[in-house]
C-alpha cells in the first residue's frame, strides 16, 4: 500500500469546484512537487492531505488511516504527531525568540526542550540566530526557522506551500538545499506545492494539475 493513497477526491464550493476526482499515490520517503497555475487546486490539495479543509467527497488514507473520516479531536492528535509544515508565510510569533518560535510546537506535542530547540535550529544552519526575533532575521533565516518547527517533532509527512514564493533566488536555493539534505538525511515524506518551475525540479516526481485535476505525472530522477 502506498504511503499516501488519495481516491476520488472532490472539493466543492458554492461557486466553484477546486477539485474533480484526484486519484494520487506517493510512497513513502518520496519527495513530491505539485505544480500548476493559480487555482489550479493545487493548494487545495495539500490542504486535504493535511486536515487542515475536508472534501466533499473521496478518501485520503495516509500510513492506513483514512484521515477523512477522523473527527475534529483525533485529526488533530493526527497532525500534531504525524505532520509538519511548512507556508510561504512563516508565522513565526514577532515577540519570540527562533528557540521560542520551535519550542511552541513541542509544548503541542509533548514537553518543550530548549536544548532540542535549539539544536533543530543548528541544523538548519541557525546557530548564530537562536535568541533572535523574526524581524531580526532575513527572509531565508525565517523559513529556516519554519523548517526547524515543522521538523522537531520528527514528523513523517512535510507538507510545504510555496515555502519560498517570497525569497529571492539565492535563499530559495539555500532553503531547498537544506530540504534536500534533511529528507536524504531523514527520509521522510515530503509533498511541495509550487508554481516555479526552478523550485518544483528539486523533487523526484512532479505532479502537474490543471482545473482540479491531474493531467500529468513523471518522474524527475
Amino acid at each position: 500500500m502506498p504511503f499516501i493513497e488519495v481516491r476520488g477526491l472532490v472539493k466543492e464550493y458554492p461557486t466553484a469546484t477546486a477539485l474533480r476526482g484526484v486519484d494520487l499515490d506517493i510512497e513513502k520517503g518520496e519527495w513530491l512537487s505539485i505544480m500548476g497555475p493559480s487555482g489550479s487546486g493545487k493548494s487545495t490539495l495539500l490542504n486535504i492531505l493535511g486536515g487542515l479543509d475536508s472534501p466533499t467527497s473521496g478518501s485520503v488514507m495516509i500510513d492506513g488511516t483514512d484521515i477523512t473520516t477522523l473527527n475534529e479531536n483525533r485529526l488533530t492528535v493526527f497532525r500534531r504527531e504525524r505532520l509538519g509544515f511548512v507556508f510561504q508565510q512563516s508565522h513565526l510569533i514577532p515577540h519570540l525568540t527562533a528557540t521560542e518560535n520551535v519550542m511552541i510546537a513541542q509544548f503541542f506535542h509533548s514537553i518543550p526542550d530548549r536544548e532540542e530547540a535549539e539544536e533543530a535550529l543548528r541544523r538548519v544552519g541557525l546557530s548564530h540566530r537562536l535568541n533572535h526575533r523574526p524581524a531580526e532575521m532575513s527572509g531565508g533565516e525565517q523559513q529556516r526557522v519554519c523548517i526547524a518547527r515543522a521538523l522537531i517533532n520528527n514528523p513523517s509527512l512535510l507538507l510545504a506551500d510555496e515555502p519560498t514564493g517570497n525569497l529571492d533566488r539565492e535563499n530559495t536555493k539555500n532553503v531547498l538545499n537544506l530540504l534536500r539534505e534533511l529528507h536524504e538525511e531523514e527520509h521522510f515524506t515530503i509533498v511541495l506545492v509550487t508554481h516555479d518551475p526552478f523550485v518544483s525540479r528539486w523533487a523526484e516526481r512532479e505532479v502537474t494539475m490543471e482545473d482540479g485535476r491531474i493531467v500529468k505525472d513523471e518522474a524527475l530522477y
